[in-house]
């Protein structure tokens, strides 16, 4: 199941894309409710309790759209929708660096041992087609990353590998931006990493069963209608499997937690220093991953 949150009036509704639109499963809820389904069902809810809300949906779903069909008049085509992010209210951003063997190479950087982990805040968490600010007053230095994202579905802690992924409810794409001057100031990344809006989510969150083996995944970032990194999941240092249970032997993984998985070859950083060319006002960057679509954002000068 494709899930979406939709940015409407002021608040977030729940959406699934199906092949003829999006389905506003909020409003069609007020004009034909289904038991099980009764009161505020949002994103978050639906990740914590997948068990019990999955199959409803999918039931509402064929009843609404099928012999009833009130439901039709819930759907909508995508151009005409607000987004928000696929997952509203993380409780952990937590990040792994360089994590494709040819990413570490570009950029000079010993294969890592273990997973370099860093974290993001709320702060960060932005939608597809929301426009970025880049700080201008602080950085010119920010460059893209594509990024497949982890989402939790089940608590998880000292999981082995071989059940890391049971624990997972599904996957959606992220643009890890950096202000890599400021990711480099000191030896904590953070700061380049956590700007306002600097972890674009988006537009789907894919359920587990549709994804299948997370690390044989084409992915790519375009900028500007340009290819700029082009890879596969499988170039992964850490594959999800071990990531989710390298991470669980440290911390509790919960419900919502949300963790990105790095970035593949075709970054700035990894450039030429006389040939970077950092993100720009008026820029448009789309990261693209199989079976997840294409999120797409413009950057835009802070004011």
């Amino acid at each position: 199941m494709k899930l979406v949150t939709i940015d409407r009036n002021g608040g977030i509704e729940l959406g699934v894309k199906l092949d003829a639109g999006v389905l506003n499963v909020t409003e069609a809820l007020k004009a034909v409710p289904a038991e099980g389904l009764q009161g505020e069902i949002n994103i978050m809810a639906v990740i914590a309790q997948a068990d019990h809300y999955l199959p409803l949906l999918e039931s509402y779903i064929d009843r609404v759209l099928g012999g009833e069909g009130a439901g039709r008049s819930f759907l909508y085509e995508e151009s005409s929708l607000r987004y928000g992010p696929t997952v509203t209210e993380p409780g952990k951003i937590i990040c792994v660096g360089l994590n494709y063997r040819k990413h570490a190479e570009e950029t000079n950087a010993p294969i890592p041992q273990y997973p370099i982990l860093f974290n993001k805040f709320n702060n960060t968490i932005a939608a597809h087609s929301d426009d970025i600010p880049l700080p201008i007053r602080v950085t010119e230095q920010v460059d893209y990353e594509a990024e497949l994202v982890i989402v939790i579905g089940k608590q998880a802690k000292y999981v082995d590998k071989e059940q890391a992924l049971s624990h997972v409810f599904g996957y959606c794409n992220a643009n890890d931006l950096s202000a890599r001057d400021l990711q480099m100031r000191t030896q904590q990344w953070l700061l380049g990493k956590s700007c306002d809006k600097f972890s674009p989510l988006g537009p789907y969150l894919v359920t587990a069963d549709e994804v299948g083996n997370p690390n044989e995944l084409n992915i790519k970032c375009i900028v500007n209608g340009e290819v700029r990194q082009h890879s596969n999941t499988s170039d992964m240092i850490f594959h999800c499997d071990e990531i989710v249970s390298y991470i669980s032997q440290h911390m509790t993984l919960y419900p919502g937690d949300i963790i990105l998985t790095g970035t593949p070859e075709g970054v700035v950083l990894g450039k030429p220093v006389d040939e970077r060319v950092y993100l720009k006002d008026g820029d448009v960057v789309t990261i693209e991953i199989e079976k997840l679509g294409a999120l797409t954002n413009r950057m835009v000068d802070e004011k």
